[in-house]
């Protein structure tokens, strides 16, 4: 069996391709950085190391690698694989929509068999837009042919990989931890299953858990510990008060998924300090301007932030954490980061309640937006 994978970044190498290879497949990883496209073609192997007190290296092997930029090569890999994945965040999916979209009409000439894309990214829905970006360039036609063929099942991927730096481009470092959870009303019935994938009936409840709880706190880690000069999740997590405003803003968004999925409080309570003993975790170090990194997106109606806040102040919840962490996310300044950079020429220039009406899509008078410039002025 042959997998497909977008990305051969750490997240691609680290949790997606390694768990193909454990389910038997030779993965071709699809990149555009030459220096990793070149180390995977010369060994056909890696190493991903556990970041815990055993230092487990785990060896995946059967792997090799494209130029992403080769239209034709794509698209062959496309028209052949069993699998394809992608780790390329959200933003870059319509980038590689056209080499699958040219694959799967090469696939559908020669009648290949059913196949499925599976999107691993931090996303609500990602695979569905994976799939609006494929089918456009489809005729209709070819798209009802498609779609008897090709499904596209939504999933929500949960392992943290740390920024890092080492000499061999190949290493990668991943916490133990790790949670892939698949959609199984939009698969086909005859799938051959991922080992260590959780698959459901209803993805969104696991999908909102988790951008929620890991998502939230961890950008929650991340701005309030910029505020305070740290450098590293793990410094910042030492902070008490850091650590009181990230758990006061998991207990709001977990008031929310409670509510609105039914999920066992205390359940749910054990999920949140799981959570956070993760970010305690000695042996990963992130960086917090790359935690924090695009505030903008971060702040967006349908992320982390703003998405369960709105939720929990329709249930009549508590946002008053959820309102600091998006003040302390409007005053995230780091210069190398464009988001960040632009930003704040928006603050300037709107003024920070304009500015924040126009990126979260709440009015400007919304009890929310008032409470968030509350605590920004505070």
């Amino acid at each position: 069996m042959k997998a497909l994978h977008f990305g051969a970044g750490n997240i691609g190498r680290g949790f997606i391709g390694l768990l193909l290879s454990e389910s038997g497949y030779d993965v071709v990883f699809s990149d555009v950085n030459e220096t990793v496209i070149r180390a995977l073609q010369e060994r056909g192997s890696y190493e991903v190391k556990i970041a815990d007190e055993s230092e487990q290296r785990i060896p995946v092997n059967n792997v090799s690698a494209i130029d992403g930029r080769n239209a034709a090569v794509v698209a062959k890999e496309v028209a052949s694989a069993d699998l394809i994945t992608t780790a390329v965040g959200v933003t870059t999916l319509k980038h590689i929509a056209p080499g699958i979209a040219a694959g799967i009409k090469l696939r559908m000439e020669f009648g290949g068999p059913k196949l499925h894309i599976i999107a691993c990214e931090n996303a609500i829905g990602a695979s569905t837009q994976l799939k609006e970006h494929v089918m456009k360039l489809l005729s209709v036609q070819e798209q009802e042919t498609a779609a008897t063929l090709i499904a596209f099942p939504d999933s929500a991927v949960d392992r943290i990989v740390p920024m890092q730096h080492h000499q061999d481009p190949l290493e990668v470092t991943v916490e133990p931890f790790y949670e892939w959870v698949i959609d199984r009303q939009q698969m086909f019935n005859d799938a051959h299953e991922i080992s260590g994938v959780h698959y459901v009936d209803d993805l969104i409840p696991y999908i909102e858990r988790k951008l929620f709880t890991v998502n939230t706190g961890h950008c929650s880690t991340a701005y309030a510990g910029y505020r305070k000069g740290y450098s590293t999740i793990l410094e910042a997590v030492k902070d008490e008060e850091v650590i009181n405003l990230v758990y006061g803003a998991l207990q709001e968004t977990g008031s929310m998924l409670v509510e609105a999925y039914g999920f066992k409080e205390e359940e749910h309570e054990e999920y949140i300090r799981k959570i956070m003993n993760r970010f305690r975790n000695p042996y990963l170090s992130d960086e917090i301007v790359r935690v924090g990194r695009s505030p903008i997106r971060k702040l967006s109606p349908e992320d982390r932030l703003v998405r369960p806040a709105l939720k929990a102040w329709e249930q009549g919840g508590v946002t008053e954490h959820l309102a600091r962490v998006m003040a302390l996310a409007l005053k995230f300044d780091y210069s190398e980061d464009l988001e960040a950079v632009k930003l704040q020429e928006l603050i300037a220039e709107k003024g920070v309640r304009q500015a924040f009406a126009d990126i979260s899509g709440l009015d400007l008078s919304h009890e929310l937006t008032q409470s968030v410039i509350d605590a920004y002025k505070k």
